[in-house]
């Protein structure tokens, strides 16, 4: 195709955007924040062990190369040309861990992603060494309570367990990195001169950075016995790592980066103190931009960074809290009860009675999270009467998606100090209108659904594109495009939403306390009747009374 037929649409800035369960590449318009195309591919998850997840690195890898290759592929069939393109971003899951051998370029084992739960016995095993066994004895550094969430725990799993790496390490030949570093390392040489670098955001997940001095933190790596010499370089989230060695995008810079949880923040353009927005998927996410301090949280939140849009710029904090079940309870009324075929049911029914009748459903299926982190809740569904139906309980599960998001959103607000005016929106959920106007009711605020769902993306893009030596996205708010957004109102009055919630709050207070014992099993591995001290006394005195009785019967015979 000739270049005078090409379209002439001004600069352009790619985003990877690697989650957990696939991986993206997307192409905006610098100018108008447009997306033009883009490619997705499904990531594979590996199970080895109960407890355990992992994901091939070098799978991850191809997943991007293939990715920006197909996006290119679409956007030279849409007569756009790609030497527009300026600049690329990367977003990534966050805390997942890799090791790999910088000489040879290969991984030394898969990676362990953020949700692997083999950590426990090095996280009981770190706490005990606190004074007072105090999970949150490193909070004051990190923002974080130590936790299998986190990658340094990961890392110190693989030092314990996997001879490859702990050899890689004494040979000096090991690097660690989150999925962010892998990808820029590899993407820009790999074994021969690729960049080892993260950014302020992937680095304060890791919990061997202090989130004050923006640095790797020598006690930190001392409490977790890590050597300094594999860790990566921290970089600002917007400023160029190194240039592309191989592909159709061979020489653009790579120049932005962020936690996939800090892309959606900027995506969402949350640039000012009290702006927050939250991710709806099988839980919800929440980050609250609290400005260039970090605020420690006396509720349950972490304190993380938020972003850095610049090497001369000051770094921006975040309180974060998450939700664990959101659309999984809706998943959870399709699979499990049949009361909906399908996820989009839930919205239909739920409007075909605009209200829950008095029914609360608190989906504490694994316990309790933020703010309340009590494990031994379990789910409830309370206030029934005869007059109750599947479609109550339909509105009952939406609702509590909202009142757990005001539970957050009430932390944050006291730990903050700064009152949130507006809550954004993101995430698969969000297309739930009813869903969306019951969270701005319970909220008592205004809900702002942008347009343009790949916030994630976006804000990926907008870091990469702003950077020094790039320039081609202004950050400047009068120069930010305006984003179109659907707005929901409050519609019912504070008095109201304040008595629903507060009977959500006593429905949470019943479902707390059910898990107070370990169940015993019996010889077959089944549960045993007597694995409850009551019951069991209940049955062995009932043996006893039946016993008696015929045995006074036959006396009497």
């Amino acid at each position: 195709m000739a270049a005078s037929d090409r379209v002439v649409l001004g600069p352009l800035v790619g985003a990877i955007d690697q989650g957990t369960s696939s991986t993206r590449f997307l192409v905006f318009n610098a100018k108008t924040a447009e997306l033009l195309s883009h490619h997705q591919v499904e990531i594979k998850q590996k199970f080895p062990k109960e407890g355990f997840v992992e994901q091939d690195p070098k799978q991850i890898l191809q997943s991007v190369y293939e990715c920006m290759e197909k996006t290119c592929e679409k956007l030279t069939q849409l007569n756009i040309d790609i030497t527009n393109i300026k600049a690329i971003g990367v977003s990534n899951q966050r805390e997942t861990t890799i090791v790999w051998d910088k000489i040879t370029g290969e991984p030394l084992y898969n990676a362990i992603v953020w949700l692997d739960l083999r950590t426990q016995s090095t996280v009981e095993r770190l706490i005990k060494k606190t004074p007072g066994m105090n999970k949150n004895f490193l909070k004051a550094k990190t923002g974080l309570p130590i936790s299998t969430y986190f990658s340094a725990v990961k890392l110190r799993w693989l030092l314990d367990n996997v001879e490859k790496v702990k050899q890689a390490v004494a040979d000096d030949q090991a690097l660690f990195g989150t999925v962010d570093s892998w990808l820029i390392w590899c993407l820009t040489g790999g074994k021969d001169g690729g960049v080892h670098c993260t950014d302020v955001t992937n680095a304060s997940r890791t919990m061997l950075f202090n989130i004050n001095t923006l640095e790797w933190d020598p006690y930190l790596c001392q409490f977790f016995d890590i050597p300094m010499e594999i860790l990566p370089k921290v970089r600002s989230s917007s400023e160029i790592y190194g240039l592309m060695k191989s592909g159709s995008l061979t020489g653009i810079p790579i120049s932005g980066c962020l936690g996939d949880q800090s892309a959606a923040l900027v995506g969402q353009m949350c640039f000012q103190d009290g702006q927050a927005k939250n991710t709806y998927g099988t839980g919800c996410f929440l980050l609250y931009n609290t400005g260039k301090k970090p605020v420690m949280s006396d509720h349950g939140l972490l304190t993380t960074i938020a972003y850095q849009l610049g090497r001369d710029e000051p770094a921006c904090y975040a309180l974060e809290g998450s939700v664990a079940i959101a659309g999984a309870a809706v998943r959870w009324l399709t699979d499990n009860l049949g009361i909906i075929q399908s996820a989009s049911d839930i919205e239909k029914l739920a409007a075909s009675v605009g209200t829950s009748y008095g029914c609360y459903f608190v989906p504490a299926f694994s316990g309790l999270y933020a703010p309340y982190w009590e494990p031994s809740a379990r789910g409830i569904i309370c206030g029934l009467t005869q007059f109750t139906n599947k479609n109550h309980i339909a509105f009952a599960a939406l609702e509590a998606v909202c009142f757990q998001t005001r539970e957050i959103l009430d932390a944050m607000n006291q730990d903050s100090g700064i009152p949130l005016t507006q809550l954004q929106v993101d995430g698969g959920m969000t297309n739930n209108k009813v869903l969306m106007q019951l969270q701005s009711d319970i909220l008592c605020i205004p809900v702002v659904k942008p347009s343009m769902p790949e916030t994630t993306a976006l804000g990926a893009a907008m870091a990469a594109g702003a950077a020094e030596g790039v320039s081609v996205w202004s950050l400047d708010p009068k120069d930010l495009t305006t984003v179109t957004c659907e707005r929901f109102e409050p519609q019912i009055k504070p008095e109201e939403s304040g008595y629903r919630f507060a009977r959500w709050k006593k429905a949470v207070q019943k479902s707390m306390g059910w898990e107070t014992a370990e169940v015993q099993l019996n010889g077959n591995g089944e549960t045993s009747i007597f694995s409850s001290l009551p019951l069991g006394f209940y049955i062995l005195s009932s043996m006893l009374m039946l016993i008696g009785a015929k045995y006074i019967s036959d006396m009497f015979k």
